[in-house]
């Protein structure tokens, strides 16, 4: 699989070269937790704090954006406390619809309500011994959320149409993306839970803000998805890794890794992720053109070569994009024969790029 191997000062500046081909070596956490990369301060800080809280019962809420790893956060705090063997049951709050939500945590008894066949257990019963994790918490409505309260301070529940008191055994794990003392100060949460919920609040950082983390993280999916898929890689360019290094990810984590998974389906073996593969949002100037490569030569010097190819493949790629793909008038453009244009475009694989984007 992918070998990514980088110098450290090129993450410090975010200054890479167009020449180098970025091999990046699976990261060696330094905790416990293999399935949350990153090695960036602000990772190491919350991995800190995991160690630390994890074999307690105190009730944990998980700040940060869609696509930040919260789940994630909430199984490496399971699996490190001493309820590891004991169930973890995770449900989104904000995907199912508030008249079945009541249903899904606590159960319901048979006849409840119309479908209602059989007596059902729900989540809760379900992790009893064990931790549940309440996924955007933010968007349980008002009811649900007395109930839920009742839960954290007695430990005990009804199933829905039942009369009989459910007791049990559980650590909750909440997340959510909203701010909640901005949803308590409009009225959208109530203010008892909010302050029941936050008694170890762990924030986890967008993934513009741990940029040191991306070739990592690329490194991990590359290698993760290839096995998965049956392909290796052959890198990843050092100007495909500057546009990543400089875009905002604005859905973080996940936005990268389908961007990764999409790269990996669509190619072919031993093929290095280059500034083509990349998504037109990442490949793209505000003007709508591709970003040129912007090359220094390092104090090690510059493969004139390597360099050359990215700037040839960089104006194809425009000339072909001005031209909807006309070859002729996108080789008129360049002042090369149309048989030396199509050359150039099986020689840098741009048949393939341009039919998957």
């Amino acid at each position: 699989m992918l070998n990514v191997a980088f110098d450290k000062s090129m993450l410090e500046d975010q200054d890479l070269h167009v020449e180098s081909t970025i091999t990046v070596k699976k990261p060696k956490n330094q905790h416990r937790f293999n399935d949350i990369i990153g090695q960036s301060d602000k990772m190491q800080e919350v991995f800190r704090l995991i160690e630390k809280v994890a074999d307690s019962d105190s009730t944990i809420i998980i700040n940060g954006e869609t696509g930040t790893g919260k789940g994630l956060a909430a199984r490496a705090i399971h699996r490190h406390s001493y309820r590891k063997n004991k169930p973890f049951v995770s449900i989104n709050c904000g995907a199912i619809p508030e008249n079945l939500l009541e249903s899904e945590l606590f159960g319901h008894v048979r006849g409840a309500f119309t479908g209602a066949t059989t007596n059902r257990c729900g989540k809760f019963e379900v992790a009893d011994g064990g931790t549940i994790f309440l996924d955007e918490i933010g968007d349980m409505s008002p009811d649900l959320q007395v109930k839920l309260l009742r839960v954290l301070e007695e430990k005990e529940f009804e199933q829905v149409g039942g009369c009989k008191t459910v007791k049990v055994d559980v650590r909750i794990i909440a997340a959510t993306h909203r701010n909640l003392e901005e949803e308590v100060q409009k009225g959208t949460f109530r203010e008892d839970l909010f302050y029941r919920l936050y008694v170890i609040p762990i924030k986890l950082p967008p993934l513009r803000g741990r940029k040191s983390d991306i070739p990592l993280l690329v490194a991990h999916f590359v290698n993760e998805i290839g096995y998965d898929k049956n392909k290796e890689l052959g890198g990843v360019s050092g100007s495909a890794m500057k546009m990543m290094m400089q875009y905002p990810w604005p859905g973080n984590v996940r936005e990268l890794r389908n961007m990764i998974e999409r790269f990996v389906v669509l190619c072919e073996d031993g093929k290095e992720l280059s500034i083509l593969d990349l998504p037109e949002k990442l490949k793209t100037s505000s003007g709508g053109n591709v970003v040129m490569p912007q090359v220094e030569i390092s104090q090690d010097g510059i493969c004139l070569n390597t360099a050359v190819g990215e700037f040839e493949k960089a104006l194809i790629v425009q000339s072909l994009k001005k031209t909807k793909w006309v070859k002729n008038r996108a080789a008129k453009l360049l002042h090369l024969n149309r048989t030396t244009l199509v050359e150039k475009i099986k020689r840098h694989h741009l048949q393939q790029a341009f039919s998957s984007s």
